[in-house]
Parts: structure tokens; C-alpha cells; sequence
């Protein structure tokens, strides 16, 4: 298996992490002010998709430009 297999599991899988933290925010909302980690929750997983993301998509041109 190589890095980009297990780069694309981990996006899908911080993707999830990343759906679950906006919905524990959504219903910590509804219950009145929620603490600042609650906001803060969903940060992380967001951050880690935004690098994932951004190795993903630039694949398709850095193999391009290695062969020319």
C-alpha cells in the first residue's frame, strides 16, 4: 500500500471526524452558549482535511510535471 492510498483513507475517515464535530457543535448551540472547545472542536479535523486535501489535489500535477 502506498502513501497516497493511505493519505486518501485518512481524509475519508477525518471527513467523518470533521461531520461529527460540526454536528456535536450544531446541538451544543441549541442548548444555550457552549463552551469554547465545543467551537473549537471541529478545527482540528478541518485543518488536517485542508492538508490531506491540498496533497490530493495537487498530485495530478506534480506527476505531470515529473514526467514531463
Amino acid at each position: 500500500m502506498n502513501w497516497t492510498l493511505k493519505i486518501r483513507q485518512l481524509h475519508r475517515w477525518l471527513s467523518i471526524l470533521f461531520t461529527l464535530a460540526v454536528l456535536v457543535n450544531i446541538a451544543a448551540m441549541t442548548e444555550g452558549q457552549p463552551p469554547v472547545w465545543v467551537g473549537l472542536l471541529a478545527l482540528f479535523p478541518l485543518i488536517l482535511l485542508l492538508a490531506s486535501g491540498l496533497y490530493l489535489f495537487a498530485l495530478p500535477y506534480a506527476a505531470r510535471l515529473r514526467h514531463g
